[in-house]
């Protein structure tokens, strides 16, 4: 039976740009389509060449496999465009999950569109939903930020925005800078619950979930934990039990956030009135857009 749809997804491909969901790390997670795609192609384009060369030899594949990576995207995009208007069937890869999701292929595709050729997708495994689908997220909608910035102070800049975020934030972070960011986030949300899903659907893969500061513990106890490929998902934050701020927090309040940043005046009104520093947070917020 999987060999009759093999054949017909095979069958059935005109010329085009593919781009071909990859496996994240179990390489049993490919799709019969992306099989049909690769058997088919009569090129590959790569992000990593011997990283798709294991891939194809895995599943018996002889391909034509050519380098397109960051570096190189803009200039290969025309000999793409030139194969395509000689009839062929290129396929676009990246070493894991989707090709311009975090990774090479928005460049190319774009050209490949703009020149009048298709560019279909073959979707496939995804970090950020297998992340989503076990980390127990109840609302239907979420933010997607990608890698987090390297450095410290727009680390800070982007948590901020997310203070009174009521959609969980799902995001990629590397194992050197896992620490410098999970102090950061600390900072800004020390009691927002946190899951971090690591080297999802390969041997090691773990999910640890609590509040930031339990997540940090986590990691300090077992060194492990901040090996391989993260994805992060901040959960919004909970309901305040009293929305009502009394007035004379909601004064203190309005006159801080007359001369100071909005997060800055809602700590100080805070530390003042004893009142929760989110719904503070939001009510500057509120002032500002009224």
């Amino acid at each position: 039976m999987p060999q009759t749809h093999l054949q017909k997804a095979a069958a059935s491909l005109e010329s085009a740009l593919y781009t071909v969901a990859t496996p994240i790390g179990n390489l049993a997670d490919i799709t019969l389509r992306a099989l049909a795609v690769l058997q088919r192609a009569d090129l590959v384009c790569a992000e990593d060449t011997r990283v798709t060369a294991r891939l194809l030899a895995a599943y018996g594949i002889q391909a034509k496999l050519v380098s397109v990576r960051e570096h190189n995207e803009r200039q290969m995009a025309d000999k793409i465009a030139a194969a395509l208007s000689d009839g062929l069937i290129v396929a676009q890869v990246s070493d894991a999950g989707t090709p311009a999701v975090c990774d090479p292929g928005a460049r190319l595709a774009e050209h490949v569109r703009a020149a009048g050729f298709k560019v279909i997708p073959v979707p496939g495994a995804s970090a950020v939903m297998a992340a989503l689908s076990a980390a127990g997220v109840a609302e239907s909608g979420f933010y997607f930020n990608g890698f987090l910035p390297p450095k410290t102070a727009a680390r800070q800049k982007l948590f901020d925005t997310w203070l009174a975020a009521e959609y969980p934030v799902v995001m990629f972070e590397t194992p050197h800078r896992i620490e410098a960011a999970l102090s950061d986030m600390a900072a800004v949300f020390p009691a927002r619950r946190l899951t971090l899903a690591r080297e999802l659907t390969k041997t090691f893969e773990t999910f640890l979930s609590g509040t930031v500061a339990e997540i940090q513990t986590a990691l300090r106890e077992d060194a492990n934990q901040t090996r391989g490929e993260m994805v992060l998902i901040l959960h919004p934050a909970a309901p305040e039990k009293n929305a009502t701020l009394p007035a004379e927090a909601l004064r203190v309040l309005h006159l801080l956030a007359a001369e100071l940043p909005t997060k800055q005046a809602a700590h100080l009104a805070a530390q003042i009135t004893g009142e929760s520093k989110k719904a503070l947070y939001d009510a500057a917020l509120a002032q500002k857009q009224g």
